[in-house]
Formats: structure tokens, C-alpha cells, sequence
């Protein structure tokens, strides 16, 4: 992970270690993630429900969305929730698959939350800047999501 977002991490880490309900924690982290990064407009948690083959909003930092539930495989969160790899759309109005939030939308990252092998969630955050999720913001939320899994 770059520099860029060490400090940032950190202050995650101690959120998600501090022993709060997972909602809660869950909430803080979404606002923490959208206030201290400049493109990250819409910072929200899906859970998986593998025996609906669904997802379902949790907490997020943001504008309401209509986009509670979303089924595997539709959309880009759909689309992760299915094979599980980080999806970074620069351009999301190229995105055949993609499920519009808001007009203002961009760019967009999915990052899955795994634990033991297993789905169980993900991070999605939309930006309101075009071609705004670099390497250093792909590294650092893959790390993160990896810290996430112990919450769920």
C-alpha cells in the first residue's frame, strides 16, 4: 500500500478493532472514508445474502440510494458479489452493466469482503470525478476490506 493513505488506515484499523457493534463501526468507517477522501462521495457496505443470491445495503456515508437490494450478477456490486474481484469502473456511463445511483456518478470501486474463503460483503464507493480511482486506492481498500472481514 502507498503512503498516501497510511495514515488513514491506521485510524480504520483502530475503528474496526475498537469493539463497537458492527453497525456502528460500520457507519463510522463509511462517514471516515467519504470526509477524509476528496473523491470518495459515496462510501456503502453490502452484505451478502448467499441463499437469497443477494445484496443488501448496510451502512453508507452519502445520498439515500434506491439500490437496497441488489441481485447477484446485476451491476457492478452485483457483478463482484459474483466472482469476487475488485471491479474499478473509470467511467461508469461505459459500463453496460451498470446500475445508476445518482446522475452525478463517475467512477466507481467494488472491493469484496471475504472472510475464511468466503463472501460475505463488499465496499462500494462512488466518485463524482471521472477516472478518479487510481493503484493507490485500489491497494489501499483491498487492504482495508481484508481488515473488514473480522466484523462480519
Amino acid at each position: 500500500m502507498s503512503r498516501k493513505y497510511d495514515d488513514l488506515f491506521d485510524m480504520a484499523k483502530k475503528r474496526i478493532s475498537s469493539g463497537g457493534r458492527k453497525d456502528e463501526v460500520l457507519t463510522a468507517l463509511c462517514h471516515l472514508l467519504k470526509e477524509e477522501v476528496e473523491h470518495y462521495d459515496w462510501v456503502g457496505i453490502y452484505t451478502a445474502d448467499s441463499r437469497k443470491k443477494e445484496l443488501k445495503l448496510g451502512p453508507f456515508a452519502g445520498e439515500l440510494t434506491e439500490h437496497i437490494k441488489i441481485p447477484f450478477g446485476k451491476g457492478i456490486c452485483g457483478q463482484v458479489a459474483m466472482n469476487h474481484r475488485t471491479f474499478v469502473s473509470q467511467d461508469v456511463a461505459s459500463e453496460p452493466n451498470y446500475l445508476s445511483c445518482s446522475p452525478w456518478v463517475k467512477s466507481e470501486i467494488v472491493v469484496p469482503i471475504m472472510k475464511n474463503g468466503k463472501f460475505v460483503a463488499q465496499l462500494d464507493i462512488d466518485s463524482h470525478t471521472k477516472a478518479s480511482i487510481d493503484e493507490d486506492d485500489v491497494l489501499f481498500l483491498e487492504a482495508l476490506c481484508k481488515e473488514l472481514a473480522v466484523l462480519f
